[in-house]
């Protein structure tokens, strides 16, 4: 079998590799891509409201120079109404342009928030089991929502300034190149001050804080090692994908309201707010007396400066650490999205057909590190409908064989084959669709019982869910709750007792009905009451379907078809129970040490 390790080597990575690279700019470019009519509106809106922006300096140099002196008031009545008009149209264009942007900022993050949970949930279990929960989570929640600020005000900002700067140095050194030298040379500060903007914008925080605190929630949930278990044992990562971009979407509006609601208010102050540096007035002055310049002309530059030069000067001035920040977090993004995910369906895989449930294991090795062997050579059949049940020490290698059946780890050298097929040839999905585990530490979603029992099949009729329940043996402690199917369940499901969270863990897979059944020390945190209970549960769930059990206690391995001894990764013996008793090996030697008076 040396062969299969050759082929194979290829394809088992113990650690995935994080790949630090420099930003790539058409990849970064690719975000906005579906967002490009929106984008070139927004740069069309940027454009009109600049070169909009002009028109009030120049009438009222028209105003004080001409309409004033001629003592003309229909003159004056039309410059006015050309001030207003042009202030309403810019104001109205803003407002559209705040939308517009709003609506590509908060898109590009929905995707992106999107596309790094759904890549993570395809993630191999090994990136879970090595990488911290914070770390991710960060990732996830912090370094996105930095990138949020960059899409949805930096660069709109930087263009905006850039063209507001270029159009008015432009019309100010072609109208008077002298004042334009000294309204350059002076860089007054410029502090503005603005308000809170009021209840409205506190009162859509709030909702989106609340909508953020969920979107945190199911990411914790689905993200954790027992979470992103559930969701591979029961092939739900494309339902988890749609629910997260559902809040994802939600959110989105949210903020679109936040920042209309902000946006009116930074139109109102900038079409109501005028000042003019001192200096300039001082400049201009002199000009004036030197040279004969127009008061007028004075006038319009300091409204130029105040509101088109000096402030969008300062804006750039502190966007650049803003810049280095962003590039800094699209780098740990990427880094993420560039992970080898666990979808290795080579060249000409296929659909498992319908399982019988037959299981081999042919000569196979496996390490986590890839150094140090956790399982060697390990070889066994199990026919369809066989219970087989595997014992032995603490750390002998038992929960590492049944995770290689649903492909949670691929081995590094032989082969694991359901009925016939090796696994590393058949759709993870097909694989999966007709396995069900049930693990010592049952999982639960902060949702209701019935949520919770259709998670592995959300078709699933009234009469199926009360079918299964009976069957786990749970129906009366639901009836008896005042809600019922709708009671939620808590965070993990605390509010339920750990018997009542495994019988219902039980009945989820039941609902599910697999063909092959991973039962990993489902009974060994209990009380013996409780372990009654399940074990009646149990019964028929094994019934008729293929079953792998890992089990300390007696119960389940003296019924068992074959039992499969592990020590140091090795299968050391193998039988009934009967049999194996009577050869006075390892498993006779627990049988003595953990169930001493028990009858055989």
């Amino acid at each position: 079998m040396a062969g299969h390790g050759l082929m194979w080597s290829n394809i088992y990575q113990p650690e995935t590799p994080r790949v630090k690279r420099r930003v790539n700019w058409k990849r970064m470019g690719a975000l906005f891509a579906p967002y490009w009519r929106q984008q070139a509106m927004v740069l069309a809106c940027i454009v009109a409201v600049s070169a909009i922006g002009l028109v009030p300096g120049f009438i009222i140099a028209h105003i004080i120079d001409a309409a004033i002196p001629h003592h003309n008031l229909a003159e004056l009545g039309i410059d006015v109404g050309i001030i207003l008009a042009s202030a309403l149209i810019s104001a109205g264009i803003g407002v559209l342009q705040g939308y517009l942007n709003s609506v590509v900022g908060e898109g590009i993050m929905r995707d992106i928030r999107s596309s790094l949970v759904g890549h993570l949930h395809r993630m191999p279990l090994h990136f879970f089991t090595g990488t911290k929960t914070g770390e991710i989570m960060n990732r996830v929640s912090n370094d996105v929502d930095n990138v949020d600020n960059v899409v949805t005000g930096t660069l709109t900002t930087i263009v905006t300034n850039v063209v507001t700067i270029a159009t008015t140095l432009v019309a100010m050194f072609v109208w008077n190149w002298r004042l334009a030298l000294i309204s350059v040379i002076i860089v007054p500060l410029m502090i503005l001050p603005l308000g809170p903007v009021g209840r409205r914008m506190y009162a859509i925080r709030k909702k989106t804080r609340e909508k953020r605190d969920e979107i945190e929630s199911i990411t914790q949930e689905t993200l954790s090692i027992s979470g992103i278990t559930l969701i591979k044992s029961f092939a739900r990562e494309a339902f988890e994908r749609a629910r997260f971009y559902t809040v994802g979407t939600r959110l989105m509006q949210l903020e679109i309201d936040l920042a209309m609601v902000g946006r009116w208010f930074i139109a109102s102050v900038t079409a109501m707010v005028v000042v003019g540096p001192a200096l300039v007035w001082f400049g201009g002055g002199w000009l004036s007396i030197a040279t004969g310049l127009q008061v007028g002309v004075i006038v319009a530059f300091v409204s130029f400066i105040q509101g088109r030069l000096y402030g969008p000067a300062a804006a750039l001035a502190g966007i650049q650490i803003q810049i280095v920040s962003a590039l800094a977090v699209f780098e740990r993004i990427f880094e993420y999205l560039d992970m080898t995910t666990e979808e290795y369906d080579p060249p000409g895989a296929i659909a498992l057909p319908e399982v019988t449930g037959e299981i081999a294991f042919e000569n196979v090795v496996f390490s986590y590190d890839g150094t140090r062997e956790v399982l060697d050579d390990i070889s066994f059949h199990v026919r369809p409908g066989e219970v087989a049940a595997f014992v032995g020490p603490s750390g002998a290698g038992k929960t590492t064989i049944t995770q290689l059946v649903p492909r949670f780890y691929d081995p590094q050298s032989g082969r694991v084959r359901i009925d016939g097929h090796d696994l590393r040839g058949v759709t993870l999905d097909s694989l999966r669709r007709d396995i069900g585990i049930v693990t010592q530490e049952t999982y639960l979603f902060h949702d209701t019982i019935a949520n919770n029992l259709r998670y592995g099949k959300p078709d699933a009729t009234d009469a199926e869910l009360d079918a299964s329940v009976r069957a786990a043996n749970i129906a009366d402690f639901i009836a008896a709750l005042p809600d019922g199917y709708q009671t939620v369940v808590g965070e993990r499901g605390h509010k339920l007792s750990g018997g009542e969270r495994q019988r219902l863990a039980i009945a989820r897979v039941l609902l599910k009905d697999p063909r092959i059944l991973i039962l990993d020390e489902a009974t060994s945190s209990l009380d013996y009451e409780n372990e009654a209970a399940i074990q009646k549960a149990l019964d028929v769930v094994l019934r008729g379907r293929t079953s792998l059990v890992i089990a300390h206690r007696l119960s389940t391995v003296l019924t068992a078809d074959v039992i499969f001894v592990v020590d140091r990764g090795r299968i050391v013996e193998s039988g009934r129970h009967a049999t194996l008793l009577a050869r006075g090996g390892l498993y006779s030697r627990l049988y003595r040490t953990q169930f001493a008076g028990l009858s055989a």
